[in-house]
């Protein structure tokens, strides 16, 4: 993979491409929030030289600092388009978790005719209708939990609470390590994160996915309501959905083997229209 940069008026992106196919579609890789590239370190492995392959730090996130805190969600799909620009990718196949979920539905509502696939893993809708009042609140509030919640039971719950295997949990430690020192750092970029989020569902905007979808939710995920969601998202609006066995919130950490079989079957499909 190689190391690029893009850059912002809040800042610098780093991201990683890599480019040995010959395939017109790109899968790109977006992380969960508070996590970088080394997210789908298990997912590149496997696609590398099948595909062409794109993942970045998000806006604030690991590499991808120092960057400004003023800019939304909308800032984040349109900043994705231009190094699609500039990367002449042309048949992007978003594959977000969690928060990279977030970001690929507002590329679809920004961007309907450019997206070809998308894939959420452990994440949930983007419409407002699917979640409460009281959930639109709590999102804008969480930046004091982080920042004055003990940093060494943070660390434990951030690793525990989203992957049930051993490596999940030992990446998405090594992930949060790169804040430990700097909880200030790591308390604004969640707190950020979570109220841009509910900014996003104020807008009220169709959000709607017009290219080929699907679904990956991990049975044991303890994310927020993320099962909750997935089964109503599955329910209105008929995208399929895949449960993956024994996988928690970050299931592509915890199940890869699963689930690279099911975006490689989601892809070989999309290869029939491309």
């Amino acid at each position: 993979m190689t190391e690029k940069k893009h850059e912002t008026r809040c800042g610098t992106i780093h991201y990683w491409v890599d480019k040995q196919s010959t395939s017109p579609i790109s899968i790109i890789f977006l992380p969960g929030l508070t996590a970088d590239h080394r997210l789908f370190e298990k997912q590149i492995e496997f696609f590398k030289g099948k595909y062409n392959i794109l993942v970045w730090d998000a806006p604030a996130h690991a590499a991808s600092w120092p960057f400004d805190f003023s800019f939304n969600l909308s800032d984040k799909a349109i900043w994705l388009d231009e190094i699609f620009i500039k990367e002449q990718i042309e048949y992007p196949v978003i594959v977000g978790q969690s928060m990279g979920g977030y970001v690929g539905q507002m590329y679809s509502q920004l961007f309907p005719e450019k997206l070809k696939g998308f894939i959420s893993i452990d994440s949930a809708p983007l419409q407002r209708n699917y979640v409460t009042a009281i959930e639109i609140w709590l999102l804008k509030r969480m930046e004091p939990i982080y920042r004055y919640y003990p940093w060494k039971w943070l660390v434990k719950l951030g690793t525990n609470g989203v992957a049930t295997s051993e490596y999940g949990r030992k990446l998405m430690r090594d992930i949060m390590m790169t804040y430990d020192g700097n909880q200030d750092r790591y308390a604004k970029i969640a707190g950020h994160g979570y109220k841009m989020l509910a900014e996003a569902m104020e807008m009220n905007l169709p959000y709607e996915i017009k290219c080929p979808a699907l679904l990956i939710c991990g049975e044991k995920d303890r994310g927020g309501s993320c099962i909750r969601y997935n089964k109503a998202w599955h329910k209105q609006t008929g995208i399929p959905i895949r449960w993956i066995k024994n996988g928690g919130h970050n299931c592509n950490t915890d199940a890869p083997n699963a689930v690279n079989e099911v975006i490689e079957n989601f892809i070989l499909n999309l290869r029939e229209i491309y």
